[in-house]
């Protein structure tokens, strides 16, 4: 348990430092820029990600389940292969239709998917240090400088070069990270892909090396004559996982920033600035629950699929804990401090202290979830989180349509509140009912206890 504590701390650590880099670069930008300029690179932004999550396809949490259930590393490459390269060309094909529209930005989409997906990889391997130096620091680090860089110059335009040329490093560093984890010792052993029994070489079945071949030569010949008959099924191994999670990770990308885009087109530029400037603080709660999965999402796919459901509690109880913890100062804060904290952003933003409410009050119920769909998804459950997901989006979507144009960003963000309810009540109520599990319970307190701090 220290090591999945370390590992939550530091995801957790990196996302408080991506979202305060995001607040300042906010704070930057309707600083230097009128609120319709300013709202229109925050909507382009926002539609950008929301199409690389489209086209990520959600392939990388489908290698973190499939290299966290493989021992040793043969067939490793196959796996990363199949995953890529649908990716890489549904983001060619969404920077197509979306250049007009977006530019720059657009040419950049396979860029960001591929870092994404490979970082992704690097986690299956059980470690969190690339996604949180690269995508955690580093990332987040290098926008604000050349974004603060384009606000000093003054010019609106260069505003999206110097938000995206950042994730031009990302695919060369985390190829690197990945080719450092896949030559680190995992333990020994085949491959064993989801639902099929591990393959054994003639050595494993005590048959010996033939006489005719040095023992290196024949084990170098049947570890490639195993990789070769393994690697056409890589692709379908992975994506049957991942398929129903492509269409639900395509949901989420677009939930997490619909409500950007629609403010946009039913109120105005000026009043996706403000929305955006009100709702910054909500990518902490984001980014503190995508930092716990991903460091405990490889250890809660072993738990599960070994059939220790009392160890899956556990992780799941710890991470709640922790998620709570870390999050509940920062929403009760924000929410006492938001009518001063929102002038930061400009004297006109102070009006939008209702929605800093509700966005308080409804990450707090959110953390108190937990992770539950990455656990439900870790259970194998993957079509009821699709449709968990499609009726948060669909709440959502009816909302902003119904409140948005009389409301604006308080509508917008009624919405949302709506949507973020249903997409965590929903499959905590599953968990419950199949599996009995709940967010706290006697594994809370023991993380808690100060030899648990300790060990971080």
């Amino acid at each position: 348990m220290a090591a999945v504590t370390r590992g939550s701390v530091a995801g957790v650590m990196g996302a408080v430092f991506s979202a305060l880099a995001q607040f300042v670069l906010v704070v930057v930008v309707t600083r230097a820029f009128p609120a319709s300029e300013a709202g229109a690179f925050f909507t382009a932004t926002a539609l950008a990600l929301m199409a690389a999550g489209v086209a990520k396809l959600d392939a990388g949490n489908g290698l973190v389940y499939v290299i966290a259930r493989t021992s040793g590393h043969h067939g490793i490459s196959g796996y990363i292969r199949a995953a890529l390269v649908p990716c890489l060309v549904a983001a060619s094909a969404a920077g197509v239709l979306l250049y007009p529209r977006l530019g720059v930005l657009a040419v950049l989409l396979p860029v960001m998917v591929a870092g994404d997906v490979l970082l992704a990889a690097t986690r299956g391997f059980g470690t969190m240090r690339p996604t949180v130096l690269l995508d955690g620091l580093l990332l987040p680090a290098c926008q604000l400088c050349l974004v603060t860089w384009a606000a000093l110059t003054g010019a609106a335009g260069w505003l999206p070069p110097a938000w995206g040329a950042p994730y031009l490093l990302l695919p060369i560093l985390a190829g690197a990270a990945l080719r450092h984890s896949s030559r680190t010792p995992r333990g020994q052993g085949l491959p064993r892909s989801p639902g099929m029994a591990p393959q054994r070489s003639c050595l494993a079945r005590g048959q010996g090396v033939p006489r005719s071949h040095p023992p290196d030569v024949a084990a170098q010949r049947s570890s490639l004559a195993l990789r070769r008959s393994y690697l056409p099924g890589a692709a379908r191994d992975l994506w049957r996982h991942t398929a129903p999670r492509a269409v639900a990770g395509a949901i989420q990308a677009v939930f997490q920033r619909l409500d950007v885009v629609i403010v946009a087109l039913l109120a105005g530029p000026a009043q996706a600035a403000v929305y955006t400037a009100a709702t910054r603080f909500k990518v902490v709660g984001q980014l503190a629950n995508q930092g716990l999965a991903q460091a405990v999402q490889p250890r809660l796919v072993r738990a599960l699929a070994d059939g220790e459901p009392e160890r899956a509690c556990e992780l799941y109880q710890t991470t709640t804990a922790w998620l709570v913890l870390l999050t509940w100062p920062v929403w009760v804060a924000y929410a006492a401090l938001a009518p001063w904290l929102l002038t930061v952003f400009g004297p006109s933003y102070g009006a939008a202290v209702p929605v800093a409410l509700v966005l308080a009050g409804t990450m707090m119920v959110a953390t108190a979830c937990g992770m539950v769909d990455v656990v439900l998804t870790a259970a194998g459950h993957t079509s009821t989180s699709l449709v968990n997901l499609v009726a948060a989006i669909c709440c959502t979507v009816a909302l902003d349509v119904a409140l948005v144009p009389s409301q604006g960003a308080f509508g917008a963000v009624v919405g949302w509140s709506a949507g973020v309810l249903v997409k965590n009540l929903l499959p905590l109520w599953q968990l419950h009912r199949r599996y009995g599990l709940h967010p706290f319970g006697r594994h809370t307190l023991a993380a808690l206890r100060p030899r648990a701090w300790a060990a971080a």
